[in-house]
This record gives C-alpha cells, sequence and structure tokens, in this order.
C-alpha cells in the first residue's frame, strides 16, 4: 500500500448532489480516521439533478425483483424517512395512485401489480369505483394505491448531509470546479482552477459531467451523458387539494421515463410534469438554452443518432407538447379533466443525465467505471435520491475494493 505522507487527503469525492454527499457522509462513519473531501463546482448543494427533481420517496414499484434496484429503493425509501425524522425534515407518506386510462395500460398495470407484489410492496388494486373515492377529481379504468411513497425537499437532505459530514472531520470545497485530473502510481493530482489537491484515492459522482470526468483519466468507456430536460409546471393554489395522493400515469416499460404525472409538493402546492425533451445544454434548465460544446459533443457521438432512431416518434411528440401546452395538458386530462390550460403555471425544470451506450440503448442499470485509483459512478439509476444512503454504501464497498488491491 502506497504512503499519503505527500497526499491532502485519503479521499476524494467528486460531487455535491445526494449521491456524492450520502457517499461522502457515510465514508466519514466507514472511515472516521480517513481524511476525506468533497468538490461541488456550484456555491450550494443539490443545485443541479437533486434539486429539480419531484421530491418524491419512491417505493420500488417498477424494478425487477430482486434487482439491486428494487432493494435499493426499498431500503432508501424507510431509511430516507428515519433520517429526516432524526434531523427534523419535513416529509409526508402520501401515496400514490398509477392509474390506468385504457385497456393497454390495464394491462401494463396488471404486471407492474405483481411486481409489486414480489417486491413485497404495500399496494391495493382499485376498481373504476374505488379510484373515485380515493381520488373523485381522476378518472381512470383502475389503479394500483401504492401505500409507502411519501414527498420531501431533497436539498434539504442534502443541506443536513454536508453539515453532518463536516462535523464528521469532512472537508467541502465548494465553488470549486475540476479543470483537470491526473493519477499516478500512488495519488491522483485534482486541479480546480489555481489550486491543486492531492488524494490517495477519488470517487466521482459527477451526474450530468460523469462521462467528461472519466475523459480526463483516460478511462476508455462505451457510454454518453445525454440530457433529457424534464419540464414542469405549477397549479394554481386554487387547485393545491385537487389530490388526495400522488397521480402517476402507467408508464412505458420501455423508456425509462415515468410520464407526466400530478405531485404535491412538500409545500402544499401541486406541479404537472415532468416530461422528457431532448436536451441541448447538460445543466440548461431554460426551453432556449443551447451549448455549442455540449450540442457538438452529443451530434458526434454513434450511440445519439441510433438512439434517435430507435425513438424518434417518442420524441417529436415530447418537443411538440414541450412548445404547445395543449398537447402537454392532454396527457394531464387523460386522467384529469379538472386541469386547465391556463391553469398550467411556471416551474423550474429539470435535466436528467441519461447515459446512453454506444448502440444506443438507454442504460437502466448501475454503470461504473475505475481505475486504480479512481471509481466512477457513470449511471446512478432512478430513482437515485430515494435510494442514496444504500447507493453510497454500495460504492464504499467498490471503494474498499479498489483500496485493498493497491
Amino acid at each position: 500500500m502506497a504512503d499519503s505522507m505527500n497526499c491532502d487527503y485519503d479521499i476524494a469525492i467528486i460531487g455535491g448532489g445526494i449521491v456524492g454527499l450520502a457517499t461522502a457522509w457515510q465514508l466519514t462513519q466507514a472511515h472516521p480516521r480517513k481524511k476525506i473531501a468533497l468538490i461541488e463546482k456550484e456555491t450550494g448543494v443539490g443545485l443541479h439533478q437533486t434539486g429539480h427533481n419531484s421530491g418524491v420517496i419512491h417505493a420500488g414499484v417498477y424494478y425487477p425483483p430482486g434487482s439491486l434496484k428494487a432493494q435499493f429503493c426499498k431500503i432508501g425509501s424507510n431509511e430516507i424517512k428515519t433520517f429526516c425524522h432524526k434531523h427534523q425534515i419535513d416529509f409526508e407518506v402520501c401515496g400514490k395512485l398509477l392509474v390506468a386510462t385504457n385497456s393497454l395500460e390495464v394491462e401494463r398495470m396488471d404486471a407492474l401489480y405483481k411486481r409489486c407484489l414480489e417486491n413485497e410492496i404495500k399496494v391495493e388494486l382499485l376498481d373504476k369505483a374505488a379510484l373515485k373515492v380515493k381520488e373523485p377529481n381522476i378518472k381512470g379504468e383502475s389503479a394500483i394505491l401504492v401505500h409507502e411513497t411519501g414527498i420531501v425537499d431533497y436539498q434539504k437532505i442534502c443541506q443536513k448531509l454536508s453539515e453532518l459530514f463536516v462535523e464528521n472531520g469532512g472537508q467541502l470545497f465548494m465553488d470549486s470546479k475540476v479543470t483537470s485530473l491526473k493519477e499516478n502510481a500512488s495519488e491522483v493530482i485534482i486541479k480546480l482552477g489555481n489550486q491543486s489537491i492531492v488524494t490517495r484515492y477519488l470517487v466521482s459522482c459527477a451526474g450530468l459531467m460523469a462521462d467528461r470526468i472519466t475523459k480526463m483519466l483516460g478511462i476508455p468507456t462505451d457510454f454518453q451523458i445525454i440530457p433529457f430536460r424534464g419540464e414542469y409546471y405549477q397549479l394554481p393554489p386554487s387547485h393545491n387539494q385537487i389530490v388526495n395522493h400522488l397521480i402517476y400515469p402507467i408508464p412505458d416499460p420501455e423508456l425509462p421515463f415515468l410520464g407526466v404525472h400530478l405531485t404535491r409538493m412538500i409545500d402544499g402546492s401541486v406541479t404537472v410534469g415532468p416530461n422528457a425533451v431532448q436536451g441541448w445544454k447538460r445543466e440548461g434548465y431554460g426551453k432556449v438554452n443551447f451549448s455549442i460544446k455540449d450540442t457538438l459533443q452529443m451530434l458526434l457521438f454513434t450511440g445519439y443518432w441510433k438512439l434517435l432512431t430507435n425513438h424518434w416518434k417518442t420524441g417529436l411528440q415530447e418537443t411538440r407538447n414541450s412548445w404547445m401546452k395543449s398537447g402537454y395538458l392532454a396527457q394531464v386530462n387523460k386522467y384529469c379533466d379538472q386541469v386547465s390550460e391556463s391553469d398550467l403555471l411556471a416551474y423550474p425544470a429539470g435535466v436528467r443525465a441519461q447515459a446512453v451506450m454506444k448502440d444506443g440503448s438507454l442504460v437502466h442499470d448501475f454503470l461504473f467505471a475505475q481505475s486504480k485509483r479512481t471509481l466512477h459512478v457513470c449511471n446512478a439509476p432512478s430513482p437515485a435520491a430515494t435510494s442514496s444512503f444504500p447507493i453510497g454504501r454500495h460504492i464504499i464497498e467498490k471503494l474498499d475494493d479498489i483500496m485493498t488491491e493497491v
């Protein structure tokens, strides 16, 4: 094992989203004697994917029984709630309804219901009449009631995690963009503008920039991050009681997106969304945001064109609905006709870091890359926020393997 006397830190983590923070905090508990740093390029934590999601604590409905995704989601859901209880962070277990509005969706819903039972998730099957009793403003043929789904503000969890990390002796580098990385036999040199720090080991939880971090180290990979912007609207306060639960459509199992849903937020408001629109800037949250660098990198990636070929119809529909409120509204009116076009008020969008392989396939599972002294989380599958604590422990296990081998 190499001498660490010349290193500033034993372990450095890139990325102050919820996965990076959950990993960093748990590292201070697993390795209390090690010097650990977390590097974030923004002035605050959880400002990208974590801070632009629906705020849902998922139960794990969609994932194959026995898979890491199913296990992590169920464990993570309980741990998020326990963490919030302990640290006085508001959350609510309001439950959610997956509503089927036609025969195809009923068929897909039945498969999801069986999957819920296999994953030992507490659910209830509702017929048309029972659905109307639970949700007078929602229409559908039938629905699955998922009792354990909740809502929370994940940025508040991130803020608490960053505080606990520092209390445990961790060092935060905020407003610190990684401009270059160099790995040698005994260390990794991280350049942050005019400053450099040296660490024995590096973990990258860089989300939207995951592929660029691996390229800095010359690690060969077959994927690229393709940004998809998820646009939301907020309903007016007069609609804050329009639903009693979260309302989700039945998703297309071929796509990683869950469809436009009605979400009760922890502040009492209700949002509608998200859709999934091709993004032209990795951190572009506005409708017309554009980056030449991001766009060129995407267009030069063969996997992008194969993805486009496979899903061009869905892409056109999503783009149309992005620019025409009537199309977006139609997705909502499918199960809730109480919402009108004038009810769709402005709300911040999010950007999903979708890992796409060279063959055009969407990565639905965990994807890691590594070198002798570095570990890179290239894809942490949805719902990463709900599953962040067990994902963090999984990352630590893989890092421990790397540290043992060196």
